[in-house]
């Protein structure tokens, strides 16, 4: 029986120990916090996920919450100012329901679900000598967190990095008492040119459906104000009055929200980075690295737990499909660049987002308003973001699409 050891219990580090178990590997999954501390501590992130990544769940039988979390039903994009209003306005409904679901909620029964499977569980730090104690008993290590000096083991791919500081200011908000779309449940995206956005979508928490607000406010912007808030009620005051003063157009649905709790808010600012995948230690064993630990994305458009589903799908298959090989330093390369075909485009996707759209992008979003087709096209694409490589980002391309779509129209 080969033997598995995964530091971190995440989204990818879970999923992944759980498959592993099921095709018969003796796993070990290491975290710093156990299940309790998590369930009782701050909100993890916004966890926004979609059907694609959904599916990995589904088929390990870990999708616990299908049948009690809001579903997120499709998108609607808006753009203007306080003054002028929404510009640009339009909405479709996604070919299959996305949802999230707090990770406070998520990760404790993952991991209870973990040891129900026959995996072992060890709650403790890890740090670098013990990750090579890890890497010598072990026939495969993988890293699914960056804390500590443990993501400094992994290096910054420059070739692959858009930025190299904050494009965001990003403060969330776990709350009650929201106004109900009246048409359908919605990822709702709020755009305030050289301002920031406004991004909130159903979810389901401790105290059940909730929504979840994130607020990206451009560094030194007018909505950067976040590092004077102290308590939570502040926290919660701040977002309602960002809300009224550059997205009023939806400021009615939030005159009564309240927070879930007062773990239900996080802020900070996150550099968009891509790391090379394989960690070299001092004695020389090389450890995999996987999830954010590669790939960390700003939340605008959701993609950070999508990213780590589909990648721990990807990494159980490749580990299974190597038998009794060894998992050396080719083999991690060959995965690590199977993952990066696919995160690649999620990547670009959210950066595309974080920066002012070229015109052939102002294009195709004025065509969304007035043509259903393209705008479900770009619902689909926070589901499967690659579905844009061919053309969302060439401008020739873009043409000839919307040229072909005024054709038949």
């Amino acid at each position: 029986m080969r033997n598995i050891t995964i530091v971190g219990a995440g989204q990818a580090g879970l999923q992944l120990g759980i498959g592993l178990l099921d095709k018969g590997y003796s796993v070990t999954a290491i975290s710093n916090r156990t299940g309790e501390e998590i369930a009782n501590g701050k909100v993890l992130s916004s966890q926004s996920m979609y059907d694609m990544a959904l599916s990995h769940e589904r088929e390990l039988g870990i999708a616990f919450w299908d049948e009690k979390c809001p579903p997120i039903e499709g998108i609607h994009v808006r753009a203007g100012d306080a003054q002028a209003g929404a510009q640009l306005d339009f909405r479709s409904r996604m070919s299959a329901n996305g949802q999230s679901v707090d990770q406070r909620v998520k990760m404790p029964r993952w991991m209870d679900e973990f040891q129900r499977r026959g995996g072992n569980l060890v709650i403790g730090e890890v740090d670098m000598a013990e990750l090579e104690r890890l890497a010598a008993t072990s026939d495969l290590v993988l890293v699914a967190t960056g804390k500590g000096d443990l993501g400094k083991l992994f290096e910054r791919d420059a070739a692959r990095c858009t930025f190299d500081r904050p494009q965001r200011a990003i403060a969330l908000t776990y709350v009650h008492g929201m106004v109900p779309r009246d048409d359908f449940t919605a990822l709702n995206i709020n755009i305030n040119p050289g301002v920031g956005e406004l991004v909130h979508f159903p979810a389901l928490t401790h105290s059940g459906p909730c929504d979840i607000i994130n607020i990206e406010s451009v560094p030194g912007g007018p909505m950067d104000r976040w590092d004077a808030v102290k308590t939570p009620a502040d926290h919660l005051a701040l977002t309602k009055a960002l809300i009224a003063e550059f997205f009023p157009w939806e400021a009615p649905r939030f005159a009564n929200i309240r927070l879930t709790d007062d773990n239900g808010i996080l802020f900070g600012r996150v550099t968009p980075t891509v790391r090379k995948a394989i960690g070299v230690l001092p004695s020389g064993r090389t450890v995999l690295g996987m999830g954010d630990i590669l790939v960390l994305n700003d939340p605008m458009t959701g993609q950070g737990s999508n990213n780590a589903a589909k990648g721990a799908s990807l990494y159980l298959e490749a580990i299974v499909a190597r038998g009794n090989g060894a998992f050396d330093r080719p083999w991690m390369e060959a995965l690590a660049e199977g993952y990066w075909d696919y995160a690649q485009w999620s990547a670009r996707f959210t950066n595309s987002m974080l920066v002012p759209p070229p015109p052939h992008v102002m294009e195709f979003l004025g065509t969304c308003c007035q043509n259903s087709g393209l705008a479900h096209q770009f619902a689909d694409a926070f589901n499967d973001p690659k579905s844009l490589s061919t053309w969302f980002y060439d401008p020739d391309a873009m043409g000839r699409l919307l040229a072909e779509t005024a054709a038949v129209a």
